[in-house]
């Protein structure tokens, strides 16, 4: 089999070069093994393969249906050895992670730095925005995302469930009263962040169905952070993720609402491109935030 390899590899990387003397030039090899082992190949086949000239080398029609599989035949292969020995080695290298800003700042920043401490070879970029990131395009390795996955071309590991809460100053609630069903919102001042799905149409679920209520309100942001801090200030209801609205919670600066009426299934996504084989600092960083979060649940 190894013999076989080697007389496949060399009639490809022959044609590829475009001669038997610069394919030995480019793979340090003799012209004279080359060329025996295109030979044997053809032999072994009962074709012939290439048309051999003094001044071209080109493929029969025999030549170029079997270049196209035997091609084909050992990227795969070249591709599973390099899995491999990416699998069994220590991650290294450069690794683009994508994450939103709030998040990543309060809750991300210490599971990353964790893998980093584990994995010392691989150097680390990463961007909080809080913006749609096409990961094929700006070259991200993976993408830490709230959300359920919509684009087909991703592919997508859940690494811990995600909730939201809704809430208001306790002035606020004194002042306007506390909605009782998701549509008394109409009538009450919300704080609207644009980041949010759906932005101003808030969504809801009753007896297992998802309704849409159209909300207004005096602000509207493009950061949960800053729309924490308006309401707070008594400016409105809001809706934030859980981890921004617990600590508020707890010193009852925002007191929740309507909780029973609140959209569940929402968690945090490992998202990377579709590839046939995932880089091992990619499944390692996945594998380490799974355990983290399993650890530290997102509150």
């Amino acid at each position: 089999m190894t013999q076989d390899l080697s007389r496949i590899r060399a009639f490809v990387q022959v044609f590829d070069a475009g001669g038997f003397s610069a394919a030995a030039r480019q793979h340090g090899r003799s012209k004279a093994l080359l060329s025996k082992y295109v030979t044997d190949l053809e032999d072994y086949l009962g074709v012939r393969l290439m048309n051999r000239t003094t001044r071209r080398l080109s493929l029969t029609e025999a030549g170029e249906a079997y270049y196209r599989e035997a091609s084909s035949l050992l990227q795969q292969l070249d591709d599973l050895d390099a899995t491999i020995a990416d699998q069994t080695a220590e991650p290294r290298g450069m690794l683009r992670i994508s994450a939103p800003r709030n998040f990543g700042e309060s809750t991300l920043a210490p599971a990353i730095f964790s893998y980093l401490a584990q994995y010392p070879k691989v150097t680390l970029d990463l961007r909080l925005e809080d913006r749609y990131v096409d990961l094929v395009d700006e070259g991200v390795d993976v993408a830490l995302r709230i959300s359920t996955l919509a684009d087909s071309s991703l592919i997508a590991r859940k690494i811990a469930d995600m909730h939201v809460v809704m809430g208001a100053s306790p002035d606020l609630i004194k002042r306007v009263g506390t909605p009782k069903h998701p549509e008394d919102l109409r009538h009450m001042p919300c704080i609207v962040d644009v980041n949010l799905q759906g932005q101003s149409n808030w969504r809801f679920t009753e007896d297992g169905k998802t309704i849409s209520v159209p909300v207004t309100g005096p602000v509207r942001v493009n950061s949960p952070l800053a729309a924490r801090t308006a309401a707070i200030a008594g400016l409105g209801f809001v809706v934030l993720p859980s981890y921004l609205a617990e600590p508020s919670v707890k010193t009852g600066e925002l007191v929740p609402v309507l909780v029973d009426f609140l959209p569940t299934g929402q968690t945090l996504q490992a998202v990377y491109p579709h590839r046939r084989h995932l880089a091992g600092k990619v499944r390692a960083l996945i594998d380490h935030l799974v355990e983290w979060f399993g650890i530290h649940p997102v509150h």
